[in-house]
């Protein structure tokens, strides 16, 4: 099946970093693959992920009218075939930014409350970056949770036909890994020509999980 409408989230404070760079970069495969793209920016349109008494869930009132922000996301959710969702990976979970995207905007009677789930059919890629390196062991169970808490706990709950956690280790060009005692360890970033083979195999492996999942 071709996704002709693809929503690509990001979710991340800064416009330079690789979270964003990644984000542009998927924006750009799937909109040559023919996909029609609409970026969602949270932190560049404003959006405040704490809840409000006014997008607080009504559990007698699935058809509560939220507030005009959370509504205008809802709908662009509810035009996508497809979304993709990029996000750097804190404390192997995802930042407070997309959760309380998710805690608005996926809310009772939208994504979720109905015995004909609204989300149903839909497909969902998410995306998420890890300074770790790839040989690191704790990279595994990272994967396993964020499958458990996105796939199983999220996108299954909200009837998503297809839910994948991609989990892109060596996302710093530091490699970062921890000892036995806990202590960080930083190692030196490449220079000139290995430093832009570096990150040329990082994109190669983020166009890599989109074109497997989505084209």
């Amino acid at each position: 099946m071709t996704y002709t409408r693809t929503l690509v989230v990001l979710s991340h404070h800064r416009p330079d970093s690789r979270t964003a760079h990644v984000a542009d970069l998927v924006a750009e495969r799937l909109r040559a693959a023919e996909h029609e793209i609409d970026v969602l920016d949270l932190r560049a349109e404003g959006f405040d992920p704490r809840m409000t008494v006014e997008d607080e869930p009504d559990w007698n009132n699935r058809d509560k009218a939220y507030s005009m922000q959370v509504q205008r996301h809802m709908e662009r959710v509810l035009a996508a075939d497809l979304l993709v969702v990029v996000f750097p990976i804190y404390w192997q979970s995802t930042p407070a930014l997309l959760k309380g995207w998710i805690d608005r905007v996926w809310n009772y009677g939208f994504a979720y409350g109905r015995s004909a789930p609204r989300l149903a059919g839909k497909r969902i890629l998410w995306l998420g970056l890890a300074g770790a390196t790839a040989e690191d062991p704790i990279v595994a169970p990272m994967v396993d949770l964020l499958e458990a808490q996105l796939s199983e706990g999220i996108a299954y709950y909200c009837g998503f036909a297809k839910s994948a956690v991609a989990v892109l280790p060596d996302a710093e060009d530091q490699p970062q890994s921890v000892d036995d005692r806990g202590n960080l360890i930083v190692g030196e970033a490449p220079t000139g020509e290995e430093l832009a083979t570096q990150r040329h195999t990082f994109d190669r492996r983020v166009l890599t999980a989109v074109d497997e999942f989505a084209t």
